[in-house]
């Protein structure tokens, strides 16, 4: 069965006796690789496909193929025997939603999806129709006319070609050499400064105005959501996290500050892999059930582990303090997404409204673009200051503790700062300021300030394959703008 608009009876007579799959290059790992049952695990399995196929067909406007050759390629190994034994996704385009099937005796997967909010998986076992209890906003719509703007508050490019040979030939060796990593992944790269756009390139089908998933480079727009607000005094970096499920007397967590969970520094336990959190990415689960209920394992502030839940109970201490679902549904839209232009830029919730900032955003690369020029600007876009004029500072500078900065090949590792990773010179042909947005698969966007230059790159890496090789890329480009 095929990515198709088909009602919820059909499907069922489809699925029951029947054998799907959907072709993936990859070798298929046993389903006891993270410890699920395998009722979960094919759940999950069911929520990814559904809510990549929803988020990229009313998010990103792909194709049925393009989802399938992209979104749901290179998966994680946790998911691949079960990817191809289960049902491919279903699409209802007229009512907005995508259905993917694990059990005959439970409903399907559903990811439905909102205006402005992007896709919201509903939790296993529940009816479509728990769909009218999840939270909207009306966001209205941003303004047509700047689309008509100079870059980079609009769209409008001059046509003449600022790129160098030299810059050219990198971005093309990206696109089709083996030089920097996997060519057959590369979907974007892009090189700006604040007020030209140097060059830009698409794989095919692509545009710029194909959104993808940022996974990870979402912790940092979840960090400038944050400064925005602590701009406007509603948050303090040193005072205790506000979160209502830690609100019991004596709870130690209490100590926990808004500062210690932006360093990745709470001290909670998450696992030993802290980016796993796939009952909420993909499982249908809510933040304050998941994040809230980790316990101390470390004093905070005196270590440091990437941990998804230090930047969900982040953006949980925002919308506690903001005391209201919707006005917490519109804060990021409106107070930086529409603000800078990044009106291709959608980030999604769980099914109760909860914002999954550390993932879950859809946007392009020119929206991560403008965003890496807003820290270029120090915070400042069109005169008007959006975070505190110490923010790039504060999310530049390392964090008290650090991850290991040399892997065990002997090669530098990136520190980390507040939601942002760390490069220098340690790196060959780095500066000491780079700082960047970092997320799975590949995607990338590297502030240069000492270059005053922003370089995005988009990818479909596959898990447990080749890394793209960041730091050499920026290294070949900064060469090239040098040689002009």
């Amino acid at each position: 069965m095929k990515l198709c608009q088909i009602d919820w009876k059909t499907l069922h007579r489809h699925f029951r006796g029947a054998s799907f799959g959907l072709a993936l290059a990859v070798t298929a790992v046993p389903a006891a690789a993270i410890e699920l049952m395998p009722e979960s695990l094919k759940s999950q399995t069911a929520g990814y496909k559904a809510a990549f196929t929803c988020s990229a067909t009313f998010n990103g406007g792909k194709t049925v193929d393009m989802i399938r050759h992209d979104e749901l390629s290179g998966i994680q190994v946790d998911y691949r025997d079960y990817f191809d034994k289960l049902p491919d996704a279903v699409i209802s385009h007229q009512e907005k939603y995508v259905a993917a099937w694990f059990s005959n005796d439970l409903p399907p997967r559903y990811a439905v999806w909102r205006p402005g909010l992007g896709c919201a998986q509903l939790p296993p076992g529940a009816e479509l129709s728990v769909r009218g209890h999840v939270p909207t906003a009306d966001l209205g719509q941003p303004d047509e006319g700047r689309k008509r703007q100079a870059w980079p508050l609009g769209e409008a490019v001059p046509e003449i070609d600022l790129a160098s040979p030299a810059l050219k030939a990198v971005i093309n060796d990206a696109f089709t050499t083996d030089k920097y990593g996997d060519p057959k992944v590369m979907s974007a790269a892009l090189v700006t400064t604040p007020d030209q756009l140097l060059i830009e390139r698409y794989k095919d089908g692509y545009t710029p105005y194909t959104s993808q998933r940022t996974w990870s480079v979402a912790k940092s727009i979840a960090a400038t959501v944050i400064g925005i607000a602590v701009k406007q005094g509603r948050l303090e970096l040193k005072a205790p996290a506000n979160i209502p499920e830690w609100s019991a007397p004596g709870d130690p967590r209490q100590q926990i500050t808004l500062e210690n969970l932006l360093h990745m520094a709470s001290g909670l336990d998450s696992f030993r892999a802290g980016n796993r959190t796939n009952f909420v990415y993909f499982g249908g689960g809510v933040v304050t059930d998941n994040a809230t209920e980790k316990l101390l394992e470390a004093a905070p502030g005196k270590r440091w582990k990437y941990a998804n839940n230090d930047t969900l109970l982040a953006v949980r201490s925002l919308k506690a303090t903001l005391g209201d679902t919707e006005t917490m549904l519109r804060y990021p839209t409106e107070q930086l997404f529409r603000k800078i232009g990044m009106n291709s830029t959608v980030a999604e919730t769980d099914w109760q409204g909860n914002f999954i900032l550390s993932s879950q955003v859809w946007s392009t690369s020119r929206d991560l673009a403008r965003l890496g020029i807003l820290y270029l600007n120090n915070g400042v876009w069109q005169g008007e200051r959006i975070l505190p004029d110490w923010w790039r500072d504060f999310v530049s500078t390392p964090a008290p503790a650090q991850p290991p900065l040399t892997g065990a090949d002997g090669r530098p590792r990136p520190g980390y700062g507040a939601q942002f990773w760390l490069y220098d010179s340690r790196f060959p042909g780095l500066p000491d300021d780079v700082f960047a947005m970092a997320g799975n698969r590949g995607q990338y966007v590297m502030i240069i300030p000492s270059r005053n230059l922003v370089i995005v790159r988009r990818g479909y890496d596959s898990a447990g394959g080749i890394r793209f090789d960041i730091a050499k890329f920026t290294a070949d480009i900064l060469k090239a703008i040098d040689r002009k």
